[in-house]
């Protein structure tokens, strides 16, 4: 069943893009010659058009009391009847809502069915702000950026690395839209390939949205290791698994560290982790 459905068609509906007096000929079709003007062949809804499939409601939180006992029904009963007509059509699809509201404070308000919230309350998945994933920005305004490259039918910009740590430390009320918002904004005030930290400042001063400093960089917890950088790649790579592997302590009596001869020798404890001993320790 699950594999059927994926296979699917998948229709969506944004509801608070819909008015309210459509609403219901949108989800359960019209009957024909339901009223005056309707079509005589008559209109599916999104409930029969999504038959076998996936039906998305986004915007749930801004379906009208109205209309919410008749999705209940259609919900709880696996049947739909068109508009303007008395005979019902049995339907399955899959249904998945959407909102940026609280249904739960809607519930308590009255202005949301407790009923109907529990039937579509059965498995939640919440979707975090991008104030709570700010690891995920940079990967998030790479993918934008394409997008918007794409949409334009322009070559992709590049984010440098001061532009991304500013967008990683705001607080974007707006989530993705108003990320979106700033990036093409600053795609088109930039006059190279390349949106750099004083675009994106200046659209946010523009927007009077409060600039946050990005976050200071974690402190270095080793010193990177000196030498010339020309040196042969192997003595380069034995170098920092040195740094790496020594430890930063050393035993109870020791005084220094001195390096383990371990040429020729395949015994298990000449591993590179063992390979540094204290001064007064011998190797086996």
């Amino acid at each position: 069943m699950p594999l059927r459905r994926a296979r699917g068609a998948f229709v969506s509906v944004n509801i608070a893009a819909v008015p309210d007096t459509l609403l219901e000929a949108e989800f359960f079709g019209v009957a024909p010659g339901a009223y005056t003007g309707a079509d005589r062949k008559g209109r599916d809804g999104k409930f029969k058009l999504a038959d076998g499939g996936t039906l998305f409601l986004d915007e749930i939180g801004d379906m009208p009391l109205s209309l919410q006992p008749k999705l209940l029904r259609a919900l709880q009963e696996g049947e739909i009847e068109p508009l303007g007509s008395n005979k019902v059509i049995p339907f399955d699809a899959r249904v998945i809502a959407a909102t940026s509201r609280d249904l739960a404070v809607l519930v308590r308000e009255g202005k949301f069915r407790e009923d109907l919230y529990y039937r579509l309350n059965v498995l939640p998945v919440r979707v975090p702000p991008l104030r709570e994933r700010r690891a995920d920005i940079p990967q998030l305004a790479e993918v934008l950026v394409e997008d918007i490259a794409l949409r334009n039918g322009t070559a992709p910009f590049e984010l440098g690395g001061e532009a991304l740590a500013m967008l990683a430390a705001q607080s974007w009320r707006g989530n993705i839209r108003e990320l979106r918002n700033v990036l093409e904004q600053a795609a088109m005030r930039s006059e190279s390939q390349q949106i750099e930290e004083q675009h994106l400042a200046q659209v946010l001063r523009e927007a009077g949205v409060e600039r946050l400093p990005p976050a200071a960089p974690p402190p270095l917890t080793r010193a990177a290791p000196a030498g010339n950088p020309l040196r042969p790649l192997a003595e380069q790579v034995a170098e920092v698994e040195r740094q790496a592997i020594r430890p930063p302590w050393k035993p109870p009596g020791a005084t220094s560290w001195r390096r383990r001869n371990c040429s020729g020798s395949r015994a298990p404890s000449c591993t590179k982790g063992s390979s540094w001993l204290p001064e007064n320790q011998t190797s086996v």
